[in-house]
């Protein structure tokens, strides 16, 4: 299989925008929210992210050689990697932003410093759960119904992915709807434009100067700062000063890791249903090792392997791209040309690719399952979508004025949201920890459908136990948000141990349907 194909160019434009997303999301939250100074940022924390995300792609492209050499095919996707956003956020907003306020309170000398400490240490216990986490995941997913894999990944893609990018794209219709056109001709009509252009180079082409002649672009004032080298370095000393912390914002840590571990084990489930069948144990292993590169060299925010590897295969991607947006990230992150490249081309000059990703992934979950088990899909899409209708409902909350210190969130929004007949308690409890609800409620209905009552049942108390332990529903109130809470949720247990009930005593009181 060659490194290059022409393929590669336009996976190569999806998987960097997505990146570039994430990038610059931590330029400004980093700097806008947490207050950390530009050189910690650009000299400490987008080095550190960028090395790893080298790090994870240059591995994942060989492990598709080396997939392509034992199958003598040529025709092997390499497994997509980057930052994680759900992550990211939570590292923000609660390990960081805690831990400045703390360090305020107690007069510290440099808060900022103390932040971002707390997030490296973050990182690395991120990393060390996904690491550790490779070594029992292949149990997991021998136990789990593709389905229910499948179909996680699809509520994820079709609410925090195709919806988020279809609103963009309808709220600037000329570029949006001109580069979906592209996307939509090239990849689902199945042509090649002449002279051998990949699509989403001309897709993102097209996109920006359009524009730019619409005055869309250039994205916010000129960057003041030039071009300057800024290579990683180990954060060593630093790390010896602030080891307390992880223990302190463990709560936070262990779930974001074991989402980590589990959204990576969903993506290789996806790439085999796609063909392209990796081992699971080296590929989440080495997922732990590069988050932990990007922590011990001053990055705050794991990496993961991405959602998408069916939509960058179907455009014709193999190995090359996943070198490319290595390549790329580390380009603009080492150099200091991340704000140029924001400034000089907007993301919606390219959001279609990743809007027609998304509408792949979700595709895929009814494509690669029998048609029996669909609607075990639509069951695993539910509570992805319900997830993000609970963001959008809090997004909507911050844009009235409230999450602020003057008007937090406190429970009385749960009365106010009644009223008009919205159950948003149940949206938050959705919320938390949704990826395992999705695997549950997924694998329930697939058991089901099968007539493997006790099956269901079993599943059905994995629901109990996860509400247990916190990881599923789960919520304390913050200031500006709804977030995990490591406390039991009996009521939630209580439900899914009627559940299992109900399944187990199946064989005993029900009894074949007619003409089923």
């Amino acid at each position: 299989m060659r490194w290059f194909t022409r393929g590669d160019i336009d996976g190569f434009f999806g998987l960097a925008l997505d990146n570039l997303v994430q990038l610059l999301l931590i330029q400004g939250l980093c700097t806008f929210v947490l207050g950390l100074p530009t050189e910690l940022v650009a000299g400490r924390i987008l080095p550190g992210a960028a090395l790893s995300i080298l790090v994870g792609n240059a591995f994942y492209s060989w492990q598709a050689h080396k997939l392509a050499a034992q199958t003598g095919r040529t025709d092997i996707c390499a497994l997509p990697y980057g930052i994680n956003t759900i992550s990211l956020f939570a590292h923000v907003f609660l390990v960081m932003l805690p831990a400045k306020l703390v360090a305020e309170a107690a007069g510290a000398e440099d808060p900022a410093r103390v932040a971002w400490i707390a997030g490296v240490w973050a990182c690395i216990g991120s990393g060390l759960i996904e690491f550790f986490g490779a070594f029992v995941a292949d149990f997991i997913r021998r136990l789990t119904p593709r389905a229910a894999l499948l179909s996680t990944l699809s509520g994820i893609a079709l609410g925090f992915i195709s919806l988020g990018f279809l609103f963009r794209t309808f709220a600037n219709p000329l570029v949006g709807l001109a580069t979906f056109g592209i996307t939509l001709l090239t990849y689902f009509g199945r042509v090649k434009f002449k002279g051998g252009l990949p699509g989403g180079l001309v897709a993102v082409g097209i996109g920006t100067a359009i524009a730019w002649a619409s005055g869309l672009a250039p994205v916010g004032p000129t960057p003041t700062e030039g071009l300057s080298l800024h290579l990683p370095v180990p954060v060593t000393t630093e790390l010896l000063s602030g080891a307390s912390t992880l223990w302190t914002y463990f709560s936070v840590v262990l779930p974001m890791g074991i989402f980590n571990v589990v959204g990576s084990l969903q993506n290789i489930e996806s790439a085999e249903a796609a063909g392209d069948a990796y081992p699971t144990k080296p590929s989440l292993a080495w997922n732990g090792v590069s988050t932990l590169v990007a922590g011990l060299l001053g990055s705050c925010f794991p990496t993961t392997i991405y959602i998408g590897h069916p939509g960058w295969k179907a455009m014709g991607a193999r190995a090359g791209y996943s070198v490319l947006n290595g390549v790329f990230v580390c380009a603009i992150c080492l150099t200091g040309a991340l704000s140029w490249l924001a400034w000089a081309v907007p993301v919606d000059a390219g959001m279609a690719i990743v809007l027609w990703i998304g509408i792949v992934i979700t595709a895929q979950a009814f494509q690669a399952v029998s048609r029996e088990h669909a609607p075990a899909v639509v069951m695993g899409l539910l509570p992805g979508v319900g997830a993000w209708g609970a963001l959008m409902a809090k997004n909507g909350l911050r844009a009235a004025g409230a999450g602020t210190p003057e008007h937090p969130f406190t429970p009385d929004l749960i009365e106010a949201f009644h009223s008009s007949d919205t159950w948003i308690h149940g949206a938050f409890a959705l919320e938390q920890g949704f990826i395992f609800t999705a695997m549950v409620l997924g694998s329930i209905t697939v058991s089901l459908i099968d007539r493997a009552f006790h099956h269901a049942a079993v599943w059905a108390l994995l629901g109990a136990a996860l509400s247990l332990t916190g990881l599923m529903h789960g919520y304390a109130w913050t200031p500006s948000d709804t977030v995990v809470a490591l406390t039991p949720g009996w009521s939630w247990a209580a439900g899914y141990g009627v559940m299992a009930l109900v399944f187990g005593l199946a064989p005993w009181v029900t009894e074949q349907s007619e003409g089923h």
